[in-house]
């Protein structure tokens, strides 16, 4: 019944297999890959016939975590898997991203790649295993796909590197010091497809060692997947590549000198009218028959690369004027919103970045939950890309694909400069509003991102600066890496590689090839530049705020941190929170108590913050012996007066301790309800409080020196 195909190495420290034949056999390829006993698995189907006059290649990837896999069941109130996570999203772009270029050019079929997380032994993480299973089952599909892939993750700790380090080695990698990495790398057999990392001040070269040891862990991965293929896959899909080369001479003679033109303006707005002209021009000397060739699209792109890309290698001359290592000019401000806690306005030529910091208390971070477990985040970045930054209308929704992985670039480029949660306790959410777009808005989202947390006055360990380098690789093997690019020089070009980081090292790479042909010179010669474009931009910046304020701004709450004795936790919240509630209304503070006994008080007024501090401290504190409390009467009788002096707790002033005199009954002197200064005596046998009043003055609240004891005694 089932023709089942299996195979399986020692990969690291786990057993990867690849298995199909037994499971959705109705899918043009359907691969389950295990590593350890983490389980994916990735169907691929893909349409026949393309749809007609689809001048684009959809691709569709989707990758969803279930609960069951680590044998959990969804939070919320349906109790069912619904919109995709962050993470979900993330990994389906990881998937796609590498894939995507590797398909046959002019193949315009639609694709459908589903990965399904089926088992998580929360030791390996799926995202790897899911490209691993994506990339198999496409190879075996028949779809022409001139792969295959694989990936791997990459760890840095002791200044060596780990091939796919355990999830608890890379959750909250901010707080584990040991690592300084988490990259993902993707590739063929000869060349690297795609970088995804979070770093922590990593040189260039020890991010190029990660991706050259990446590159090489994988390769008995792509062993293994030609292996599957060998045995198991369908036959090529019978497609031949439209030839565009006829109507490629057609545009060209009819246009070229136009788009030239063009594309030698400089400013965006001018110069997609003049490429918009000029394409309806030469459709306008097109026949009927001509304008119905499904080879036109892709001609005129054709054109529009050439043009833009000639001049690049030849001349190094870009559409813009620039130099290939030069960065647009840069105007960089903060504090330019009156009533939010940090904002920074960046402008990068034609890319601008509005960015707001919002400093929280505890009650504001995100709970995220996820497959290996719940946890907490206290810094949040999100990015919104309205269709007015490009000039353009357009339905605005939910964030999508592209928003959440750009903000996630940014997050990760920012996280590592952040001061640990102990010494800095607030949440921090920055949101990214791009305004004008031309080219990397995600690192103009990490150099207004940085900025604005300065003005907000949170102490970052460094200022941190990013930016977009391009490349134009010619069939002849010449090349040029491009600085800082513009969004045409990255639609047309062939690789899109973000570098972030500090003046001290990278804290987020980025990189996506469309040409399988990127060589460790290329690489090298990019991060090298890169360098050179972040210390420019980190000296403009640095013009605009070096360090973060002194003091916040008056509209973020001040929050002040104790710790009390664990055994104390359940006196401050009191029997159904009655206490904690009291200490809110009474002081005004928002109060928040961690399992640890850590208690976060928060407020814009600090007299409401010390009015908390004191109700707690009452609370959970220690009467000491010697010192001076100001207490009130609540009892008299005939032996003394009971104080209570110390929170809820009360003591006894015997009368004889009441004053330097001789009285009759505590009342020729107190009275129920009256304030008094008391110095704390000690403790009786039975551990009963003994409190004095003769030795205070009771003005003052000072203790009074024996002398002056024996001359009111006189």
């Amino acid at each position: 019944m089932f023709n089942v195909v299996k195979k399986s190495i020692q990969w690291g420290e786990e057993t990867l297999t690849l298995e199909t034949g037994k499971v959705a056999r109705q899918a043009d390829g359907s691969v389950i890959a295990t590593l350890g006993e983490t389980s994916v698995m990735a169907n691929v189907t893909f349409a026949k016939e393309p749809k007609p006059g689809q001048d684009f290649f959809p691709l569709t990837v989707h990758y969803q975590e279930k609960y069951y896999a680590a044998g959990k069941v969804p939070g919320g109130f349906f109790k069912r898997e619904a919109r995709p996570s962050e993470k979900e999203t993330l990994t389906a772009r990881l998937i796609d991203r590498p894939c995507r270029p590797l398909f046959v050019e002019g193949f315009k079929h639609e694709v459908l790649v589903m990965c399904t997380v089926l088992s998580h032994d929360l030791v390996n993480e799926p995202d790897v295993v899911a490209m691993i299973a994506a990339s198999a089952a496409l190879t075996i599909s028949g779809v022409p796909f001139m792969g295959p892939i694989a990936a791997a993750r990459v760890g840095f700790a002791d200044g060596e590197y780990i091939l796919n380090p355990e999830v608890d080695d890379m959750t909250k990698l901010r707080e584990n010091p040991e690592q300084r990495l988490d990259l993902v790398v993707a590739g063929t057999k000869d060349a690297v497809m795609m970088v995804e990392s979070e770093a922590y001040e990593l040189t260039e070269a020890e991010m190029l060692g990660a991706v050259k040891f990446g590159h090489e862990a994988m390769q008995p991965v792509l062993d293994l997947i030609i292996d599957l293929a060998e045995a198991a896959a369908k036959e090529p899909f019978d497609f031949t590549p439209p030839d565009y080369s006829a109507m490629l001479e057609v545009v060209k003679g009819l246009g070229e000198e136009k788009m030239r033109a063009a594309y030698a303006i400089t400013d965006k707005q001018e110069r997609v009218a003049a490429v918009a002209a000029a394409k309806a021009e030469i459709k306008a000397q097109l026949t009927e028959e001509q304008l119905e060739d499904p080879t036109l699209g892709t001609a005129m792109k054709k054109l529009e690369s050439a043009v833009l890309r000639g001049d690049v290698v030849k001349n190094g001359r870009r559409i813009d004027g620039r130099a290939l290592d030069e960065v647009r000019p840069i105007v960089a401000e903060t504090g330019i919103l009156p009533r939010t806690h940090g904002s920074s306005l960046f402008t990068r030529g034609e890319t601008q970045a509005l960015v707001v910091t919002t400093l929280g208390t505890g009650d504001d971070e995100q709970i995220i939950d996820a497959l290996h477990g719940n946890f907490r985040s206290n810094f949040l970045l999100h990015y919104n890309f309205p269709p007015y930054s490009v000039g353009e209308v357009g339905r605005v929704g939910s964030p999508g694909r592209r928003e959440i992985g750009h903000g996630k670039l940014a997050w990760r480029a920012l996280q590592a400069v952040l001061p640990a949660a102990t010494d800095f306790p607030y949440t921090i959410r920055v949101v990214s509003e791009i305004t004008e777009s031309n080219g990397s808005s995600s690192m103009a989202s990490v150099c207004g991102g940085s900025l604005s947390m300065m003005d907000a006055g949170v102490p970052l360990k460094s200022a941190v600066a990013g930016v977009a380098m391009g490349l134009v690789l010619e069939d002849d093997g010449s090349w040029a890496v491009l600085t800082d690019i513009l969004g045409d020089e990255d639609h047309l070009g062939d690789m899109d590689f973000k570098v972030a980081g500090t003046a001290d090292g990278i804290t987020s790479l980025q990189m996506d090839i469309k040409v399988a042909g990127i060589t460790p010179e290329i690489m090298e010669k990019a991060l090298e530049q890169a360098k050179a474009g972040r210390m420019h931009i980190l000296g403009e910046m640095n013009k605009a705020l070096s360090e973060g304020r002194s003091e916040f701004s008056a509209h973020a709450p001040r929050i002040e941190t104790m710790q009390i004795p664990t055994d104390k936790i359940r006196e401050v919240i009191g029997s159904g929170g009655k206490v904690i509630r009291e200490i809110v209304e009474v002081s005004g503070a928002k109060v928040d108590i961690n399992d640890d006994g850590v208690i976060k008080i928060a407020s814009a007024n600090g007299d409401a913050i010390q009015k908390a501090y004191d109700m707690i401290h009452a609370i959970v504190a220690e009467p000491e012996e010697g010192q001076i409390y100001t207490g009130k009467v609540v009892k008299l009788v005939d032996f003394g007066a009971f104080v209570n002096f110390f929170g809820k707790r009360d003591g006894l002033v015997h009368v004889s301790q009441i004053a330097n005199k001789r009285l009759n009954h505590p009342s020729d002197v107190l009275k129920e309800g009256q304030e008094v200064k008391v110095k704390l005596l000690g403790f009786d046998d039975r551990g009963k409080v003994r409190l004095g009043m003769k030795m205070v003055d009771q003005e003052t609240g000072e203790e009074i020196a024996p002398e002056k004891k024996e001359e009111k005694a006189d």
